[in-house]
């Protein structure tokens, strides 16, 4: 805990220090039509320093979700020009995806075919389009919190042939399916059991503290839902990295101090670009 705390703090003091830098990358915001969900959709596209759009090799792509929360809250663009700088990680392009609030947010994020769709038929050809960015899932990373997290378990699993990598932090996967808050509970670990595995690591982690009923009672433990889906995982021979964060909780000041660990652990081994 002593040595996850330092990590911590020298990389906020050197995510301060490039910021200030011209190491920093560009982010540009975009509107995109989903045909999908018939309405309009904003996307950030983050881009690291030094950027060539004629690179030989295609950056490795990430993908979140909450976009707006991951483009300040989190923040992933100083996370991403951090790990770069400090050559924890590579150079990656990222795509930040609005998702909304409330029950708009639910219906894209809640084991959503839909959303699945807009992102293979539209999203992801989009940014190959316009960004010199992988075709090689085994380089492509989808991330979420909450709901998000468990919109990413759900896109790969689903899309295994674009999607290679999940980085999960207290992913709702406890919902049912299709942005349902009832029963059957726990669809997505569910889908898992009954499939034959799938070509995708997971990197997980959930709060310690989120040991409590959804819900308000009526649905299942956080936490043991968490813990069922890693072990179904496990059982069905995926490659699954998973962490109960000591003191953690369901909020965003959780899971920004642990945002750059999934990355680091995700891309260790990859080449620059």
């Amino acid at each position: 805990m002593i040595g996850r705390t330092l990590f911590a703090l020298t990389f906020i003091a050197a995510a301060r220090l490039v910021a200030q830098s011209a190491s920093a990358g560009k982010i540009e915001a975009h509107t995109v039509f989903d045909s999908t969900y018939r309405r309009s959709r904003q996307v950030w596209v983050y881009t690291p320093a030094g950027y060539d759009a004629k690179a030989m090799t295609p950056y490795p792509l990430i993908i979140a979700f909450d976009g707006d929360e991951y483009r300040d809250t989190m923040p992933l663009p100083m996370v991403l020009d951090t790990l770069l700088a400090t050559r924890k990680a590579p150079a990656f392009v990222a795509v930040l995806i609005d998702n909304g609030e409330g029950a708009v947010r639910i219906a894209d994020l809640g084991n959503a075919p839909r959303m699945a769709d807009f992102l293979v038929k539209q999203l992801v050809p989009w940014v190959r389009k316009g960004w010199r960015v992988t075709t090689d899932p085994k380089r492509v990373i989808i991330t979420g919190s909450s709901a998000g997290g468990l919109a990413a378990s759900y896109v790969a699993f689903v899309h295994p042939q674009l999607f290679g990598n999940v980085w999960s932090q207290s992913g709702a996967v406890w919902r049912g399916t299709d942005g349902s808050n009832g029963a059957p509970y726990e669809w997505l670990t569910a889908q898992v059991k009954a499939a034959p595995p799938k070509p995708v690591r997971y990197v997980l982690d959930v709060g310690a503290l989120e040991d409590h009923a959804t819900l308000g009672g009526a649905g299942p433990n956080f936490l043991d839902a968490s813990r069922r889906f890693r072990d179904v995982l496990r059982a069905k021979g995926y490659d699954v990295t998973y962490t109960e964060v000591p003191g953690g909780n369901h909020a965003p000041q959780w899971w920004k101090t642990r945002l750059a660990d999934g990355i680091v652990l995700l891309s260790a081994g990859w080449s620059s670009r």
